[in-house]
């Protein structure tokens, strides 16, 4: 019985992980959806996709680092349909996560100041 259960939970939760699992592409690491080919193209050219892989922010924040491209970096104006599909595929595949970094340690968990200072 208890065996039984093991092997149907096993097949459920592989079952559960498999569907939910996301195609990426094998040279870029970008998530392979509706849009993914307009961003390889056009933010590959100045930097790699692992700059794109390891950030995640809303359809705003997606567009404040593109605006500061153009103001900064010297990428040319977008036509609005390659910049909206650009900031979809972003915001759908690497939207804004919860929380990017753990909670700060307690002060008594933290070391003595190492560097005191003199009065």
């Amino acid at each position: 019985m208890k065996k039984g259960l093991l092997v149907c939970f096993s097949v459920l939760l592989f079952s559960s992980l498999h569907s939910t699992a996301q195609e990426t592409d094998s040279s870029t690491g970008l998530i392979v959806a509706e849009g993914w080919e307009t961003v390889r193209a056009t933010c590959t050219e100045c930097h790699s996709a692992q700059l794109i892989t390891s950030n995640s922010g809303s359809r705003a924040v997606w567009k404040s680092r593109i605006l500061w491209m153009q103001d900064t970096q010297g990428l040319q104006q977008l036509t609005q349909d390659t910049e909206d599909t650009i900031l979809s595929y972003l915001a759908d595949h690497y939207g804004q996560k919860e929380a990017s970094r753990r909670a700060a340690l307690p002060a008594a968990l933290m070391p003595a100041n190492p560097y005191p200072t003199q009065d």
